[in-house]
């Protein structure tokens, strides 16, 4: 077999073959997290961030349009070019191997490997049952927090929230803080990249995304600002091989927290109170709703809110597909991909981010 045929092949088995290992064996993935996914990582990030663009996006773009053009263009070839088609096929063959090799590759070593790893709270909390008054307490800590540093940050004319710090900056000093408690968290990050398609991800309800074809660390331009400090904390937290969703919710938060600025303590404080108020109407606390009358009118103002007011109106010519559309196949999507890689509760695990606060203010006693 030629080389052209059989490297890719033996990349995608490699690829397989490291993914099972990191899924079957903890320790496996623990020690591939710890001692070699730095040294693939690190390198291959700062080069993907010395380009201006979001290098994994143009990748995804260019592999879209592989398949929409290449496959009738290769069609087309088979039939007109009779005396050339075992030409066309291997050539055509060849492009769809290295590129799958790639793709499997990237994966392998800086994503699927890494959901084998140890759980952050078990490498850094003692978890117990919490009962209902200890997430009512944490409910009433974080409105009292969010209520203070709202009153602390710049605000417009209309009273909301207006990021006025370099949030690239804070979120990489919030970071390297952090690895003082958490040392994964420790080394380079490269400058996050905005999505040139940050509409198409509105649609999807995404704020940031991890890439791990180029390693790059990206959000979605049109959002809110209020959320940017939080959404690349969270997404650092991924270049640092924490996939689990709920770990990268709870290291923005303390990440955003232990910065010592407000306007990175309150973008951080603002999303873990959504989660928090959202768990306690889910379980039906009625204790505590009556905290939720002490929520501030300035948090009020800024909560909940993911895109700019009349973003739906004035944007609606760059719509291709509906947003309906686009937000459920979206979300199945990444329901369907987190529980292939081991998440059994696929985009439910985001709110798990509630338990790792209860572990987090509520140890058990010694």
């Amino acid at each position: 077999m030629k080389k052209r045929f059989l490297i890719p092949l033996l990349l995608i088995l490699f690829s397989a073959v490291l993914t099972v290992c990191g899924r079957l064996s903890q320790p496996f993935a623990d020690f591939y997290a710890a001692h070699i996914f730095p040294y693939i990582s690190t390198p291959y990030a700062f080069l993907s961030g010395l380009l201006p663009f979001a290098l994994g996006e143009l990748m995804i773009i260019s592999g879209l349009l592989l398949v929409i053009i290449g496959i009738p263009l290769m069609i087309i070839l088979l039939i007109v070019c009779k005396k050339s088609r075992m030409k066309v096929a291997l050539t055509s063959l060849s492009v769809m191997l290295w590129a799958l090799a790639f793709v499997t590759a990237t994966e392998a070593l800086n994503c699927f490997t890494l959901y084998g790893c140890t759980k952050f709270s078990e490498k850094y909390f003692r978890s117990k049952e919490h009962p209902a008054e200890e997430l009512t307490d944490l409910y009433g800590r974080l409105i009292a927090t969010c209520n203070d540093l709202a009153a602390q940050v710049p605000r417009d004319a209309e009273d909301r929230f207006t990021l006025t710090i370099d949030p690239v900056s804070g979120a990489k000093a919030a970071m390297k803080k952090a690895a003082e408690t958490y040392p994964q968290l420790a080394g380079y990050y490269p400058d996050p990249k905005p999505i040139m398609c940050s509409y198409f991800m509105s649609q999807t309800e995404t704020l940031g995304i991890f890439l791990p074809f180029s390693m790059e660390a990206s959000y979605n331009n049109d959002m809110i600002r209020e959320n940017l400090p939080d959404t690349l904390c969270h997404e650092y937290a991924h270049l640092k091989g924490f996939m689990q969703e709920d770990e990268a919710n709870f290291i923005s938060f303390v990440a955003n927290m232990g910065s010592g600025e407000p306007q990175m303590q309150y973008s951080g404080c603002l999303n873990a109170l959504m989660y928090v108020h959202n768990q306690v109407y889910r379980s039906g606390i009625s204790g505590a709703y009556p905290l939720t009358a002490g929520i501030s009118q300035q948090v009020r103002n800024d909560w909940f809110r993911f895109v700019p007011d009349n973003y739906w109106e004035e944007n609606k010519d760059k719509e291709v597909i509906d947003t309906e559309t686009v937000s459920t196949v979206s979300s199945a999507a990444t329901d369907t991909t987190m529980k292939m890689n081991g998440v059994s509760d696929g985009i439910l695990s985001y709110s798990r981010m509630v338990d790792l606060l209860l572990d987090y203010y509520y140890p058990p006693e010694d």
